[in-house]
């Protein structure tokens, strides 16, 4: 009998499929169909520092935050499984005393998901880094439940980031943020909002960061960005990651999918004499297969030398 069983953020979960922020998790009919489809646990969708402080003063300050609270408070009633709320933000200030209006509606834990665009010129790297930082610190200092940081791969050291944000007080690291683009309307003449859905491409450079980072600092790691099938759930595992995240894959083929990832999961683990979610976990990590030229420069190197002389 395979156990899917894993721990995330201290929390025990009965399998490492999470659902992540999605419009699928906004909705309460949708929250109870994930869990039957076998999600271990869901992460609403973000709260705004700009909802907050109402800046843009076009978003409402006041009935959406109510609203937000009133959502946790129902998913902790209709669910059994862990509620993860999520705040997006830039920078720490007054506005992070919500989160504590968060945890007191029930959230099981929060992910504090960090979406910078350093555009100001002048800015420099160290200063973008600081403040992500500040605001994990501002954020673990007002909660007293666990708390994810969701960032975005674009950090000039990222192994040194993940290791000052864990420092900071966060509980696991949530990678990668995946940064919308903006696109140019040619007919209209203006820029227009898009949105794109992953593709499984964009796991591959989760399960290098998650392979870099595994038993290197102490908190939890969670993959998402380009997770659709059971074997992409096998591949974060394999590099060490404790929680596979879907949103993407969901939106496409409704919370049901998840059943299917599971069983996908389930046969592969059995197919290969495994019956843990432990024995698979970190395996094909830097540290788990000693061979850090697979996931640095090396790789690059080789990656090239084999495509130049026909894959020989």
């Amino acid at each position: 009998m395979v156990d899917l069983r894993t721990a995330y953020l201290g929390l025990r979960l009965r399998s490492p499929l999470v659902a992540s922020a999605s419009p699928l998790t906004g909705k309460l009919d949708d929250l109870r169909r994930l869990e039957a489809a076998s999600a271990a646990a869901v992460v609403l969708p973000s709260l705004f520092q700009e909802q907050l402080t109402g800046q843009p003063p076009e978003l409402d300050r006041a009935v959406e935050p109510v609203e937000y609270l009133r959502l946790i408070e129902r998913a902790k009633e209709a669910l059994s499984i862990p509620v993860i709320a999520s705040l997006n933000g830039t920078a720490a200030g007054s506005w992070l005393e919500h989160a504590r209006m968060v945890e007191e509606a029930g959230a099981d834990a929060v992910e504090l998901n960090v979406y910078v665009i350093a555009a100001h010129f002048g800015l420099d790297g160290q200063e973008v880094e600081l403040a992500c930082v500040d605001l994990v610190r501002g954020a673990r200092q007002v909660l007293g439940i666990p708390l994810a940081v969701k960032v975005g791969p674009f950090y000039s050291a990222m192994a040194n980031m993940a290791l000052r944000l864990a420092e900071a007080g966060a509980d696991g690291l949530v990678l990668f943020n995946r940064f919308y683009q903006p696109d140019i309307d040619v007919e209209r003449l203006e820029v227009a909002p898009t949105l794109v859905l992953s593709s499984q491409e964009e796991l591959r450079l989760r399960l290098r960061w998650i392979g870099i980072l595994y038993r290197q600092i102490p908190i939890s790691l969670a993959a998402t960005g380009g997770i659709h099938s059971g074997r992409d759930v096998v591949k974060a595992l394999l590099a060490g990651a404790d929680v596979a995240m879907l949103a993407s894959a969901l939106l496409r083929n409704g919370p049901e999918h998840l059943s299917r990832v599971e069983a996908e999961l389930r046969a592969w683990m059995a197919a290969h004499g495994h019956d843990s979610v432990g024995q698979v976990r970190g395996r094909l990590s830097r540290a788990g297969t000693g061979d850090a030229a697979a996931y640095e420069r090396a790789n690059y190197v080789s990656l090239l030398s084999s495509a130049t002389h026909g894959g020989r």
